[in-house]
């Protein structure tokens, strides 16, 4: 019979998670080819209509991972509604538009056109307007040299002038950022000059389609602006080639055959009088999206977390097209389902982890990383005591240009060299006992695709928390429908999710958080 000291000490053992750290591959283990394909099967499969963010797609797909959650034992993380963070995006769509030229009312889609994107509520009048060329002012080549356009409309071209085959501004072959994205800059140094307003006449574009109404009547889905106010900007106004002749008169036609022909218009010397009048008024429309997150409690040090995140998001429909992303990122989404599941089991056993495990599968990742912003912005557990972020994003695959090594066999690890010295050390150990892949560290110096700041761990990361991002490389499916379950190679996916598994273990049992001694750059 064991005395009472040996019972109490058996107690603290049990509860601080000793014994957890000794038996992680049995948890492991429950994570198979097998599991991982049922998940993926159906995270990936035509039901959830490619998983497009603030879609009935995604929201089933969100349905779904908080259904799993709930099945495994996971508590909904304090602050969600059904394990569910909720974050706010918005579109904006017309509700009024209204031009008239020389007392006359324009036909909105056919006479002009005017996006909800570039233009803000607002009215607009003017009597002066002032031909600018291709509005452009750059230190070789001036739309705008001599010319006063303070309190005045200002008509410019689409495009930017030539000589021969070189473009004047950029000094080359290729446009300069006046063509692309073109319009924005044209607008801001209108803005910077005074001007009140912008008409635009594209060269190419004599009348407009129905598909371009229709595009400019509402905006895409945005995630909102930080403080809400609408930008200090001006609106822009796209005029057909029959409304810019009746407020150019007879100029209009040789002013074309040189934009056409990317002649230089900087020497035009061009003011017109004509009344017109804008009124623009457009509505922000609300949507939402949200987090899937779970929560396995641990023990004595249940107050720090280790968050693990994969985004569930992906291109959704084009057409009749389902863009189903089974790699990007239904991989690393069932990769998180799997590893609560396995952490859940050994909660349920006895083995819970030391520290908190944090589940979460985010969305918005495809549209610029909206709900991993969201949640670094309204954290549901605190970033000082998350010792660290593992983020998986497409493991599922091989990259066919890695022509070293073992090709299938290998994961690419990135942000190691960032933030914690502990990192490359502790993804070392689990690696060399447990999985024994191919950790390939190249994108971590001078990667000229920044993977780095590409997936949900950088939000973590800009605030702080150490970070690993697994990824299996780029492929020929990429952000194509063609990127589909049965072209997953489960073997190597599996060892991946592994060597996640046992690098979250060591984390969450070890005896400190993990340093953060590395300055974020």
């Amino acid at each position: 019979m064991m005395n009472k000291t040996m019972v109490a000490l058996l107690a603290v053992l049990v509860s601080t998670g000793v014994f957890a750290q000794s038996n992680p591959e049995k948890y492991a283990a429950t994570i198979t080819e097998q599991s991982l394909r049922s998940q993926l099967t159906i995270v990936a499969g035509p039901a959830m209509e490619g998983r497009e963010t603030a879609t009935e797609g995604q929201k089933k797909a969100a349905a779904y991972i908080a259904g799993q959650f709930s099945a495994f034992g996971l508590k909904p993380a304090p602050g969600t509604n059904n394990f569910q963070q909720q974050f706010p995006l918005f579109y904006d769509s017309i509700t009024k538009v209204e031009l008239s030229l020389k007392g006359k009312k324009l036909e909105f889609g056919k006479d002009y056109i005017a996006s909800s994107q570039n233009n803000d509520t607002r009215k607009v009048k003017g009597k002066k307007l002032v031909f600018a060329g291709y509005g452009i002012s750059d230190s070789t080549y001036d739309d705008y040299a001599g010319k006063d356009v303070k309190d005045k409309i200002v008509v410019i071209f689409a495009g930017e002038p030539k000589k021969n085959d070189t473009y004047m501004v950029s000094g080359t072959t290729r446009p300069s950022r006046w063509s692309f994205p073109g319009t924005a800059p044209k607008v801001a140094v209108a803005l910077q000059k005074g001007a009140t307003a912008v008409l635009v006449i594209s060269p190419t574009t004599p009348e407009f389609k129905p598909e371009n109404t229709a595009a400019a009547s509402k905006t895409s889905m945005y995630y909102p602006k930080a403080n809400g106010a609408a930008p200090n900007t001006l609106n822009a106004i796209t005029l057909s080639h029959a409304t810019a002749a009746n407020l150019l008169g007879s100029t209009f036609a040789g002013l074309l055959e040189k934009a056409k022909t990317a002649q230089p218009l900087n020497n035009v010397d061009l003011s017109v009088k004509n009344k017109l009048a804008f009124n623009f008024e457009k509505a922000k429309l609300p949507l939402f999206s949200s987090n899937v997150v779970g929560v396995v409690e641990g023990s004595d040090k249940k107050d720090e977390y280790v968050v693990l995140t994969g985004h569930y998001d992906h291109l959704g429909k084009r057409g009749e097209v389902i863009f189903n992303g089974a790699d990007d990122d239904g991989s690393g989404t069932v990769s998180v389902i799997e590893m609560a599941r396995a952490f859940a089991q050994a909660k349920a056993e006895g083995n819970g982890p030391r520290r908190s495990m944090v589940f979460m599968t985010v969305s918005g990742e495809e549209k610029g990383l909206w709900g991993s912003r969201y949640y670094s912005e309204n954290p549901l557990f605190p970033l000082d005591k998350t010792s660290v972020n593992l983020n998986t994003d497409m493991v599922g695959r091989l990259d066919p240009s890695r022509k070293y090594g073992d090709s299938t066999n290998y994961v690419y690890v990135i942000g190691e060299d960032k933030l914690s010295t502990d990192l490359p050390t502790i993804t070392d150990e689990a690696n060399n006992k447990f999985v024994h892949l191919e950790l390939d560290r190249k994108f971590n110096a001078n990667d000229p695709n920044r993977f780095y700041y590409r997936s949900d761990h950088y939000n973590f990361a800009k605030m702080g928390v150490p970070i690993i991002f697994y990824f299996n490389g780029t492929h020929a499916d990429y952000h194509r429908a063609t990127d589909t379950i049965n072209k997953i190679n489960f073997d190597v996916m599996t060892k991946r999710v592994h060597l996640v598994y046992h690098t979250a273990w060591i984390m969450a049992n070890r005896d400190e958080m993990l340093k953060r001694d590395i300055p974020l750059k």
